[in-house]
């Protein structure tokens, strides 16, 4: 039986490589997001997992989809 694990390095690494595609700061990111910027600086370097709804809320600061996010991190994952 197949059963996926979320390495949570790699989606700290899709969601950084995001904002730095968009030349955005944690600072600015973490304020678009309404979310503490040292909570941001875990979740990116994989010592914390994003909720849904902090997911939803980084997704929506970076103004991409959900799924958009999720291509390239399921991409990411399959390497």
């Amino acid at each position: 039986m197949y059963i996926p694990m979320l390495d949570s390095q790699k989606v700290g690494k899709v969601i950084a490589s995001f904002r730095k595609q968009r030349g955005m700061s944690q600072e600015v990111l973490s304020g678009l997001a309404d979310i503490g910027r040292s909570h941001l600086s875990a979740i990116e370097r994989g010592e914390r997992k994003p909720t849904l709804e902090t997911f939803y809320r980084i997704c929506g600061a970076l103004n991409l989809k959900m799924s958009t996010v999720i291509i390239k991190l399921e991409e990411d994952l399959e390497k």
